[in-house]
Parts: C-alpha cells; structure tokens; sequence
C-alpha cells in the first residue's frame, strides 16, 4: 500500500554524509551497483506544519536522514559540522528508501562548519591507465588525508562508482565507520524470481574505503535468498570483483 506523502520543513547539523546507492543482487553470481546521489544524517528537527516529526534511526548518531543529488552537493559542497536546512517529502515506499526525506529543494548552508574541518580530497586524474573509451580515470587518495574514518567533504559520484565496494559489517557501519564518507547504507532489491519477475528489498552496508584501513570489518555472510533455494550466501568473494580497478590498498 503507497503511504501518503508529506512535505516536511528539517533543519539541523551534519554529523556525516555518505553516497547513496541502489544495488541490485541475484544469488550470488551478480551485485550491482549505481550511485545516485547522497545520503546527509543530520542532528536537528523537521517539520510537517506545526508538528514536530518523531524519528526511529538505526544509529544513535544521528536524528534523521536527507537524500540529495549530486548537483545540490556540488553547489553546497557539505561538510561535516556545516548546518543546513531545506524541505523534503516523506518516503512513498519506506522498504525501498532508507533516507527518511528525498525530493530535497531549498537547501541552504544556514552556517559553515569550521574551516579545519571543511577540507576536500582532490581528484586526480590518471593518465597511465585510460578507460575503454579513452577517458581518464579519476581517482584520489585516502592516505593523503587524516583517517580512518575520513570526514572529509565527499568526492564526486564517479570516484565511487571506479573505486568500487566491499560488503561492510553493520555494527562498523553504525559505530567507528558512520563518519566516514567511504561508509555507504544502499537501497537493495534482491531478484527472488527471475521469471515472475519478483523482488524483495532491504539495506545493506558496503564500504569504498581503502583496502588496507585498520577499521575495516566484512561482517558476517549475507544470505542471498531465491525461490525454492535456501542457505545461499555472499561469503565475500564478490567484493574482489566489485574492488579490481584498485591500484593500491592505500588509495
């Protein structure tokens, strides 16, 4: 059943932001994944009118979640301890978007965060390895900067989509990894029938984070399920597919 939607009013401070993605998976022979824009968890409060809007968020980090696009954080460029504020809608179909707000508009940067805490990695573009196409491929690089986690102000979408991701363990990601803008809650539909075409969804995190950070934990196996078959389940081995452009376990 649709849930009726709402336009709300947040305002609040960014405590982390991360990329936000879709990933789809069948058994465990595909998983993949697109980058759409980005998730920002704020602490703060938003409104429906005059009502106070209550939140149940997974991590204790956190009061609610905005999703954004890519060009509004390009504009805004967010950091963490920036506040912010802006409109959004409620979630139309809450088992396929973790966000609590999407459609976000107006935002703006109501204050800046600390000038030492406003720093951005910088994309360097590599010209001895070329794309298929005969692009650069971009890339930056984490040990260049304070980590793990890292906080700095997020790269463009394409860095993640070449650095590509590992499965990362839950508890990480609400504990010593929510900060870190390599950390990632994605939306995930499973192929449960392939011919009746029938999906289930859940969230699931990754990481795009070096290979080599110290903070890093896999989690136990994800149970992949499909019709008539039981016990399936991504042990890891994907995640050496999805990480094969990387140059260096630093990077």
């Amino acid at each position: 059943m649709e849930n009726e939607q709402k336009k709300i009013e947040w305002k609040g401070e960014v405590v982390s932001i991360q990329p936000r993605s879709t990933v789809w998976r069948y058994l465990i022979d595909n998983r993949t994944h697109r980058e759409c824009g980005y998730n920002i968890f704020l602490k703060g409060e938003a409104f429906f009118g005059q009502e106070l809007l209550q939140h149940d968020p997974i991590s204790n980090q956190y009061d609610f979640c905005v999703a954004i696009s890519e060009k509004q954080e390009a504009r805004l460029k967010i950091h963490i301890g920036d506040v912010i504020k802006g409109t959004g809608w409620t979630k139309k179909y809450p088992e396929i978007e973790f966000a609590d707000y999407y459609r976000a508009g107006s935002i703006k940067k109501v204050k800046a965060a600390d000038e030492d805490s406003a720093q951005t990695m910088t994309v360097i573009h590599d010209d001895a390895n070329i794309r298929y196409n005969g692009t650069t491929i971009p890339r930056v690089n984490s040990s260049d900067y304070s980590g793990p986690p890292w906080k700095t102000g997020v790269p463009p979408l394409e860095i993640y989509a070449w650095r590509g991701e590992r499965m990362l363990s839950k508890t990480s990601w609400k504990g010593k990894c929510f900060q870190c803008i390599w950390a990632n809650m994605a939306n995930v539909t499973i192929q449960y029938d392939f011919d009746r075409n029938i999906v289930r969804n859940r969230f699931e995190t990754f990481c795009y984070g070096p290979l080599s950070c110290k903070y890093y934990s896999m989690g136990p196996a994800r149970t992949v399920p499909y019709i008539k078959i039981s016990g399936v389940k991504d042990q890891g081995w994907l995640d050496e597919i999805c990480v094969e452009n990387r140059n260096d376990p630093d990077e």
